[in-house]
């Protein structure tokens, strides 16, 4: 069965750890082909969120709803659309970069070819052939972001994308990040790095404390 929906529509989202509220009641929708950018000071809740977005934490109440599937509830279903940058790489250390995407690739029946594709737009071939336990931050950095890519995620979840960066490898994400919005993938993500949300930007929300506080275009 073939999984797909048009907009990812977050109602009422509370998260508690233990007596500490990380969000208040959080609204938001998130449409097809738009970048929405989540932003806010440290500790307002943004990388709570973007978890309960990518399925890998629940929330203590609220409704999410992935069009017709309800999140928690269908996350086995949902979550092979879904592509994720968290602050870990989510990568196996002992594998170089080049066997870990081809893991994933074989995991989400993606052509090698992918692999390949990814590993040039992203220049992480020179590298790719050691352990990822060897590589800098922005190496791996890389080698996550094609991961999160290798499948043509529905929904693209990118917590601090220009991490490590430098500014040749953060114009590839920009690139990337375009032709994900073009394609008409819904995309997320969080963000202080104001340059580039001024780049890449159709929709901001901003979070303090917990709570949404504005959206502006």
């Amino acid at each position: 069965m073939a999984i797909d929906f048009s907009s990812v529509e977050a109602r009422g989202i509370v998260k508690m750890y233990g007596p500490t509220r990380a969000l208040a009641g959080v609204d938001l929708e998130l449409p097809a082909g738009c970048v929405t950018v989540i932003e806010g000071p440290n500790g307002a809740g943004k990388s709570t969120l973007l978890e309960i977005l990518s399925l890998l934490s629940r929330p203590t109440r609220g409704v999410l709803r992935f069009g017709k599937y309800e999140g928690w509830r269908d996350r086995q279903l949902l979550r092979g659309t879904l592509g994720v940058l968290a602050h870990a790489a989510m990568l196996y250390p002992d594998l170089t970069g080049h066997e870990n995407l081809t893991l994933f690739a074989r995991m989400y029946g993606v052509a090698e070819t992918r692999v390949a594709q990814l590993g040039e737009r992203f220049e992480t071939t020179g590298f790719w052939q050691r352990p990822t336990r060897t590589y800098s931050r922005g190496q791996l950095q890389r080698v996550a972001l094609a991961r999160a890519l290798l499948h043509a995620p529905r929904l693209l979840l990118l917590d601090e994308p220009s991490t490590g960066l430098d500014l040749r490898a953060t114009e590839r994400l920009v690139e990337a990040v375009i032709a994900e919005r073009a394609r008409g993938a819904i995309v997320a993500l969080v963000t202080h790095d104001a340059a580039l949300t001024d780049r890449i930007a159709d929709r901001r929300v901003r979070l303090t404390r917990g709570r949404r506080e504005e959206h502006h275009a």
